[in-house]
């Protein structure tokens, strides 16, 4: 295994105060006044347009006009509202100096991945970032990394996903990838393990402690 694959939002950054910000103003244009601290923390990981769909009950129409509304909060400022985890740069740089292919595979649209990964200097550590497409392709994990791996050239035995929510743990089984669950996110470890993820990180480093052990 040599090419390891990071999920974004909750695994290399904390971005839920831009993220909710920008889901509490796209709700108010529909009349539901929610306050950013009291959204839902399910709107980060799937796609937006299933959570304004499916969890705050907006018709098809207005989920997409949600979607454009909360774009143009977040594409202007919202991308950057975000912290990076403690121990995450000596993480990627282990893994880096220990020979591994570093890529970004994330459902948010590619071109704010790759702003985010540029302005908090990702970009240094990683060869490749994948993202979604504005129009939704690419947005379902299993999709996106079958992608990535046709684009690069890759075997998913080759490959190792890390992320926090079920649908990094369920995309990368379905794309045959191994999965690492990261608990300083959003996800749970109930949540990883009811995915089917066996291998979980407390702690960045515990990362390379595991792909280490892989390596063995």
């Amino acid at each position: 295994m040599k090419t390891v694959f990071f999920d974004l939002d909750g695994t290399l950054t904390d971005s839920c105060r831009g993220i909710l910000t920008g889901v509490s103003r796209a709700l108010a244009a529909f009349g539901i006044r929610v306050l950013p601290e009291d959204v839902t923390h399910e709107v980060i990981g799937p796609p937006l347009f299933e959570c304004f769909h499916t969890l705050y009950g907006l018709g098809e129409a207005d989920a997409h006009r949600a979607v454009a509304l909360y774009r143009e909060y977040y594409g202007r400022e919202g991308l950057f509202v975000n912290d990076v985890y403690e121990g995450i740069y000596p993480m990627l740089a282990a893994l880096k100096e220990a020979g591994y292919t570093l890529m970004m595979a994330t459902g948010k649209p590619h071109e704010y991945a790759r702003r985010i990964a540029a302005h908090f200097g990702f970009d240094k550590s990683l060869t490749s970032v994948y993202g979604a497409e504005f129009d939704g392709t690419r947005g379902d994990k299993a999709e996106l990394l079958r992608y990535a791996m046709e684009k690069e050239g890759l075997l998913p035995a080759d490959c190792i996903m890390v992320g926090d929510r079920r649908y990094d743990i369920k995309g990368a089984l379905r794309a045959g990838v191994l999965p690492i669950g990261v608990l300083w996110g959003y996800g749970s470890r109930e949540e990883q393990s009811l995915a089917g993820c066996l291998h979980f990180a407390e702690k960045p480093a515990d990362v390379v402690d595991i792909i280490g052990s892989m390596a063995k």
